[in-house]
């Protein structure tokens, strides 16, 4: 099958419209809403959790031993922790960055009287005022504070304007979209994952192509914070690939263009079997990819696994530089991400009997474990050849 064409003006158009939507873990109605709108312009139908996490189906040939492809619509954040008796707003983080990008961030915080703008400052804001401990100030949450864009000068005036303890508070992403096909803002963690799940669900719907098994496409709400997919798998889903950030940055193998394929996470390593299926199509069909292990990462695979869900996970990533801050992707990676996810949906079935919960041996899949010249042995003999081999 030939590769399908990505409509990259609608995966940058849906993707303008995702980041403009605001949607801290905790606040994702409205980017619920957006998602589930385009899913009904592209012909899929969806059902949602209570929540609001979107399970779409495209159906295949055959229901049993199904394929999802997952990202997450919601982001890091903010909350209200304290109205401080100077005006300003003590905040907690929402999801785990650091308050050094943090300082500076154009906000809008969500109260029961309406929404208010306003900025994340350093305790000590004025060079003018301070002189050099504006350089000495700590980094750290404590260290920061919200002033409203409104009249408050003590904490019954923030009172006054309906703000109050554990509000909301979304972080503008500033989004760039540059000629050179660079797009530089916050939060493309994880709508540009979002954005290259719907431009590759538009062109499979547009094909007509009939997957070989039920593929579903999943939206979660609170990946940053630790847990997601786990609320939104069925049975049916043998094998689950997490559409995710990578990693750009020393000592790692990410890039900004290409796939970026992971070959494990702080959660431990992926399947061995789904992880190679994805290497493999990526080289049949000469999309670019590089492989990478990540240290301090985790994404809706883990809290599959975690939750008890028995199925094959792998993560495909876009390759993003300052992750969790000021981000900056390329339209490459994002292309090549969504012609990897048609060809993985479309793909055959190699392994049958993952179409049951449990089974017996006759089916089960094999790993190499001898050297190329034993590769014909039977896997005992295997054993027995390396046991056989002593070290000086």
């Amino acid at each position: 099958m030939a590769m399908l064409r990505i409509d990259l003006d609608y995966l940058a158009d849906v993707l303008k419209r995702l980041l403009t939507t605001p949607s801290p873990t905790g606040y994702t109605d409205q980017v619920v809403w957006l998602t589930c709108r385009e899913l009904d312009a592209i012909g899929v139908r969806y059902e949602l959790t209570r929540r609001g996490a979107i399970r779409a189906l495209l159906p295949g040939q055959a229901p049993s031993g199904a394929r999802a492809v997952v990202s997450h619509l919601d982001t890091l954040g903010a909350q209200v922790k304290r109205l401080k008796e100077n005006g300003r707003v003590e905040l907690v983080p929402v999801g785990h960055w650091s308050a050094r990008f943090a300082e500076g961030a154009r906000t809008v915080i969500f109260s029961e009287k309406g929404a208010y703008t306003g900025t994340i400052l350093p305790l000590k804001a004025s060079g003018h005022t301070f002189n050099e401990e504006v350089d000495d100030l700590p980094v750290g949450w404590d260290y920061v504070e919200l002033r409203v864009d409104a009249w408050a000068e003590q904490a019954s005036d923030l009172q006054a304007l309906g703000i109050d303890i554990g509000d909301m508070v979304a972080i503008d992403p500033q989004p760039e979209f540059l000629p050179n096909g660079f797009i530089v803002s916050r939060h493309l963690d994880n709508k540009a994952g979002v954005a290259v799940m719907l431009a590759a669900l538009k062109a499979l719907v547009e094909s007509g192509i009939e997957p070989p098994v039920n593929a579903f496409w999943l939206f979660t709400i609170a990946e940053e914070v630790g847990y997601g997919a786990s609320s939104v798998l069925t049975p049916d889903i043998a094998s689950l690939v997490a559409v995710d950030n990578g990693t750009t940055a020393p000592g790692q193998n990410s890039a900004e263009f290409g796939v970026t394929i992971a070959m494990a996470d702080q959660t431990g390593p992926f399947d061995y079997h789904l992880v190679r299926k994805l290497i493999n199509l990526c080289k049949h069909y000469d999309i670019r990819y590089q492989k990478d292990v990540f240290r301090y990462y985790r994404s809706d695979a883990a809290s599959a696994v975690e939750g008890g869900a028995d199925v094959r996970t792998a993560l495909a990533t876009f390759g993003i530089d300052a992750s969790h801050g000021y981000e900056r992707i390329h339209m490459h990676a994002l292309r090549s991400l969504a012609e990897l996810l048609t060809t993985y949906v479309t793909s055959e079935v190699e392994i049958a009997r993952d179409a049951a919960l449990l089974g017996g041996l006759e089916g089960f899949t094999k790993q190499p474990m001898s050297t190329r010249a034993q590769q014909d042995l039977a896997p005992d003999a295997a054993f027995a050849s390396a046991a056989a081999v002593k070290p000086d």
